[in-house]
């Protein structure tokens, strides 16, 4: 058994007992707490901070490492899978941005694996229009699960972070997709049946299309949305046969019209799915085919676009198509001028790009792409086939003098061991100052480039 093995044990050991004393040993401070929610993430920070471990440098990391999740969230375009590592000495944590329309939920669900499998926090935010840099919480799983809904209010970005607890390891996938908040109008029937769309002429440009329309076989049966109460059945000149229904937990109302024949009563509650009409074409629908005209009337705003509230995105997530072994490993860059990209795309905006045998860390892969850090800290995605593993040097070389084993690729970075002269390393990959380097035992670190003979390590 090592000594990195056996300090890494005691250290954790040390470390969850300050933090199981400051939650159990202050009782006190914990009756003050009762009366406040806290979410499981705030409850953890708490704990640190009541055992003085938020001043140590892992608990300054762990924290440090939530707040750039939120300050630099990784652009994504729903739906969207990724699985990655969260390594035991290094605090991390994921943040990813996407949009979501008003009248969609989004759900986010994580599954985790490994030998000592960490507890995940994940909470959801949204982005405060009054101060960006302090996005609002909105939603958080709670401590016995790993999956959240939460039904989107306004059209602005919103921000998932994943980030697990100290001293803890495992593998994660994560999954986020959206899905209506409201059951589709027309038994059978998908958005494939829509074929006239909010904001449409009518009238040869008198007025705007307030809804949507669906088309299916007359007496095709119309059923609710949404549990609610039915508040007014009546015929008008344009509706002709209509149905609205109220639901209070959404602070709106559902309307109904063309319907053929109606099956409900003002002031009957019904459930999703029950029968509340027939199709047909009454009103002003006279001449055209059976169809459904659906709105939605939010109290106080009036008509919103009911597709986001009945649309469901049928597209799943990529499967992982990466090899999984170079999650949380080193690679290098196999071509020259690699692009690293803001989002998994080849369309995304170009961050930077990298040239050959630069040394990249994946910490996570969704469909064909990485996500990476390079040495600098700076994240990005790179396509799968722009990395190579390390498992082939690039050549062996004998050290012309003393050099440091390093940690990571700085100055600062804490050394490992000394290596003396004429030591052979494998050299994996290199940096412009530095190289990754494999020693006999097979240990591996960071050691200064030495310079050739036009005075650069390369």
């Amino acid at each position: 058994m090592s000594r990195t093995f056996l300090f890494r044990k005691h250290y954790q050991y040390i470390f969850w007992l300050a933090l199981l004393c400051a939650q159990a040993c202050s009782p006190q401070k914990a009756l003050r707490g009762v009366f406040k929610k806290h979410t499981p993430y705030e409850r953890y920070q708490k704990g640190l901070e009541e055992a003085k471990l938020d001043k140590t440098a892992l608990g300054q990391q762990w924290l440090t490492a939530g707040t750039k999740a939120l300050e630099n969230p990784v652009p994504i375009t729903l739906p969207f899978k990724e699985t990655g590592y969260f390594p035991v000495d290094k605090p991390i944590a994921a943040g990813y941005q996407f949009t979501v329309k008003e009248g969609q939920k989004v759900s986010v669900k994580v599954q985790t694996k490994g030998t000592d499998v960490p507890r995940v926090f994940l909470d959801l935010f949204e982005s405060n229009p009054d101060n960006p840099t302090e996005p609002k919480q909105v939603a958080h799983a709670d401590s016995t699960s790993q999956e959240l809904e939460y039904e989107v209010e306004e059209d602005l970005p919103h921000v998932v972070r994943l980030q697990p607890e100290l001293l803890r390891s495992g593998q994660y996938t994560v999954t986020i997709e959206t899905q209506p908040v409201l059951a589709f109008p027309v038994q059978g029937k998908d958005g494939r049946s829509i074929q006239s769309f909010w904001g449409q002429d009518r009238d040869a440009g008198a007025r705007k299309h307030e809804g949507i329309d669906i088309f299916a076989a007359r007496n095709t049966p119309i059923i609710a949305s949404a549990e609610g109460v039915v508040s007014r059945v009546s015929t008008t000149p344009i509706g002709g046969k209509v149905v609205w229904l109220q639901d209070p937990g959404r602070n709106q109302s559902l309307y109904y019209a063309h319907l053929d024949s109606q099956l409900v009563q003002p002031g009957q509650r019904v459930s999703i799915g029950d029968t509340l009409g027939l199709m047909g074409n009454t009103g002003n629908a006279k001449t055209t085919a059976p169809h459904l005209h659906f709105g939605i009337y939010k109290y106080g705003r009036g008509a919103v676009d009911p597709f986001p509230y009945v649309f469901k995105n049928k597209e799943k997530p990529a499967p992982l198509k990466v090899n999984e072994e170079q999650i949380g490993a080193w690679t290098r860059v196999s071509k020259d001028k690699a692009s690293v990209r803001q989002s998994p795309s080849s369309k995304a905006t170009v961050l930077t790009t990298l040239e050959k045998h630069l040394p990249v860390q994946v910490l996570a892969g969704t469909a064909d792409w990485y996500r990476v850090q390079l040495p600098n800290g700076q994240q990005g995605f790179m396509a799968a086939f722009l990395l190579e593993p390390l498992d082939k040097p690039l050549h062996t070389l004998r050290l012309r003098q003393t050099a440091d084993l390093l940690e990571t690729s700085h100055a600062q970075a804490a050394a490992k061991r000394t290596l003396p002269a004429d030591t052979s390393v494998q050299v994996l990959a290199k940096e412009t100052d530095y190289w990754l380097v494999k020693v006999s035992g097979g240990a591996t670190g960071w050691v200064l480039a030495e310079p050739t003979e036009t005075g650069k390590g390369k």
